[in-house]
């Protein structure tokens, strides 16, 4: 995780969406933990009650689970779950954001098939 932040979004919210990324992307799967909050403090150079702030909200979501002495991770489920509310989260907030654009820049939807090639 790097320290990069936008002004856009608290920093526990963008660490929380980083831990998230990793989930989606398959870097960290059900049953694996997540890097501690110690490191990812030392990593980001921001405060370990952020970093804690977001594992909390992680927690509270049912995505990562406490081990006692051992630390956060990955719950069973997480994915099936994160995948769906990512999933919404992206059609509520974003698509219709990205389809305004779309439509005022007259894209095709062979436009952006070509375009999505050349990636």
């Amino acid at each position: 995780m790097d320290g990069a932040w936008n002004e856009t979004q608290p920093i526990y919210q963008q660490l929380r969406d980083r831990v998230v990324g990793m989930m989606l992307d398959g870097a960290v799967a059900e049953g694996d933990a997540i890097p501690s909050v110690r490191q990812v403090a030392a990593e980001c150079q921001v405060n370990p009650l952020t970093v804690m702030k977001a594992y909390q909200q992680l927690s509270d979501e049912g995505l990562v689970e406490k081990r006692r002495g051992l630390g956060l991770f990955v719950a069973q489920g997480a994915l099936a779950r994160l995948g769906e509310s990512e999933r919404q989260k992206f059609l509520t907030e974003q698509w219709p954001e990205t389809l305004r654009t779309i439509r005022r820049l007259g894209l095709s939807l062979n436009d952006l098939l070509k375009e999505g090639d050349v990636a």
